[in-house]
């Protein structure tokens, strides 16, 4: 995933491509907060509740998916997560590395692009219970959905081993 800089978000010229920008920004500080991390230590709670950095990848791979995969291009894509186990997208399994990971949600971001490409924003989603939802409205719940979950992983790498910052 190329680095976008903070010139890049700002020097955009229409709002569309601000989106995309700010999207982007925030996907690639999701895999830096990843990077460099042995799998014990991505995967080291520190709250009650299921949430690892690497659950946090894991279940973003899965929300990019399903907002631009399933809801607004209308493709049949399958999901860890089911009404029995909705917590399976933040479980990080035995076999499952942070290079796998991490990959997995890169290749969930690129076509996520793809979708998106040539696309306008008032586009409408293709799935029956979203035929409502613009394709501005899904960017702008992306960006709001993994900058929160790129906070949270800014705490957990501070507190695995200290480092800081976007």
């Amino acid at each position: 995933m190329t680095a976008p800089s903070r010139r890049d978000v700002r020097d955009s010229i229409d709002e569309f491509a601000l989106l995309e920008r700010f999207l982007d920004f925030q996907r690639h500080s999701i895999v830096r907060k990843a990077q460099g991390l042995e799998r014990d230590d991505a995967t080291r709670s520190f709250v009650d509740s299921a949430t690892t950095l690497l659950g946090i990848v894991k279940h973003l791979a899965d929300v990019e998916r399903w907002w631009f995969a399933a809801v607004f291009a209308g493709e049949q894509v399958g999901f860890r997560w089911t009404d029995e186990d909705p917590d399976a997208d933040w479980r990080i399994e035995d076999d499952e590395t942070v290079e796998g990971i991490v990959a997995d949600y890169e290749a969930a971001c690129i076509r996520s692009r793809e979708i998106v490409a040539g696309r306008s924003p008032l586009d409408i989603a293709a799935h029956e219970e979203y035929r409502s939802t613009t394709l501005r409205w899904i960017l702008v719940h992306m960006i709001e959905e993994t900058a929160r979950h790129a906070g949270h992983a800014d705490i957990l790498r501070e507190l695995t081993d200290g480092v800081v910052g976007e």
